[in-house]
């Protein structure tokens, strides 16, 4: 089945995704598969259990290269890439000036250069941000000959030590050139499920041949976009333009961890990245509302933009992200709240279709995350 515009892209998976009776939509710019035969129950199930193959060619791969890539870089992350290790993955933020988050990515420090991996709706806009700022240090070479693959779940481990026994030794967030099928591909050890797995970048020409390699190992299924959302939901993992944007903070959205403290205001390489001042106040001084995890009390999925009310009914939030959980059986969602009722425990309320549910502030993730840490 097929919904998607006759104005979408297509990755190099498309016809395999029809094979397999995926249900198409656009996405991002993309004709993606939301769902195949299994469905989005069964499909986040199974990578909770087993493991799941998602097409995320989608995305965007960029490489930097020249003298000063990682000093360079650093001018538009609050992140240190200076100090990261060959073979090494690390999350980063593109911050504006206020402080606001541009898109949330991946650095691999490939030795001779930097590997990034961008979100899909944000990867032309990147590409220009890091052309109108970086081109005079280092050359910016946008990867569009190449697919990528996610290899997701507890049995990922076992199935990529199969075909490829190198990996066994790799740790979450290693990077590695492998090759898989005669045909070299660069892999990280990480994802967007809190499973254990596998990111594998492989030439276009060669994708649909190794998605089925991985598809013919019996603990694999193909996962379309619903379970994708739905697992890195419960694994409290944000998705750009709905938990974080332009007009929020990594204070704001609970991602202070990623602010390396090299790149501190007590640190050796302190701020120099758009924005900087004002992050580096907010950690020190606090910030008025926060992201936060939410467990909706009364069965009722709580949805992207339905307002958060204190006990009195006044609004002191918004839901960003929200649906039901497979693996609790119970529905659950992020948002913002002002910080005053952030504590965990903290009641409040939901208005959904017209009813008021009760919600509960929450620790996240939700699920333990299970990467492979050796």
């Amino acid at each position: 089945m097929n919904i998607a515009t006759e104005h979408t892209a297509r990755t190099p998976l498309y016809n395999l995704h029809l094979e397999l009776g995926a249900k198409m939509v656009p996405f991002a710019g993309y004709e993606m598969p939301l769902q195949y035969p299994m469905g989005i129950l069964k499909e986040h199930l199974h990578t909770r259990s087993q493991a799941g193959l998602f097409d995320v060619s989608h995305m965007g791969q960029i490489r930097l290269a020249g003298k000063n890539y990682a000093a360079a870089l650093e001018t538009l992350v609050p992140v240190d890439i200076i100090g990261l290790g060959i073979s090494r993955q690390r999350y980063a933020l593109f911050t504006n000036d206020q402080g606001g988050v541009l898109d949330d990515l991946m650095v691999s420090n490939g030795g001779d250069h930097l590997f990034l991996v961008v979100n899909a709706a944000c990867k032309q806009q990147d590409i220009a941000h890091l052309r109108q700022h970086l081109s005079d240090q280092c050359t910016i070479e946008a990867l569009s000959d190449r697919a990528l693959l996610a290899l997701q779940g507890p049995e990922a481990g076992a199935v990529m030590a199969r075909l490829a026994p190198e990996t066994a030794k790799m740790t979450f967030m290693d990077t590695a050139k492998v090759t898989l099928m005669g045909v070299e591909c660069f892999i990280s050890r990480s994802g967007y499920t809190g499973e254990d797995g596998f990111e594998i970048s492989v030439p276009n020409e060669q994708a649909e041949a190794l998605a089925r390699l991985l598809l013919a190992q019996p603990e694999v299924a193909p996962i379309g976009l619903g379970a994708r959302d739905s697992l890195r939901l419960e694994a409290g993992l944000c998705l750009y333009g709905h938990d974080v944007d332009t007009d929020t903070t990594p204070v704001e959205a609970s991602l202070s961890w990623a602010l390396s403290k090299v790149r501190r205001a007590d640190g050796a390489r302190a701020g120099g990245y758009p924005g900087a001042d004002i992050i580096s106040r907010q950690l020190a001084t606090g910030v008025a509302r926060k992201r936060v995890g939410l467990l909706a009390k009364d069965r009722v999925p709580v949805r992207d933009g339905t307002q958060i009310l204190d006990a009195h009914g006044n609004v002191v939030g918004h839901i960003t992200s929200g649906g039901f959980s497979p693996t609790l059986g119970d529905p659950v969602a992020m948002g913002y709240v002002e910080t005053v009722h952030a504590k965990l425990g903290t009641l409040l309320q939901a208005i959904v279709r017209g009813k008021v549910v009760s919600i509960e502030i929450a620790k996240t993730p939700f699920i333990t995350h299970r990467y492979y840490r050796g």
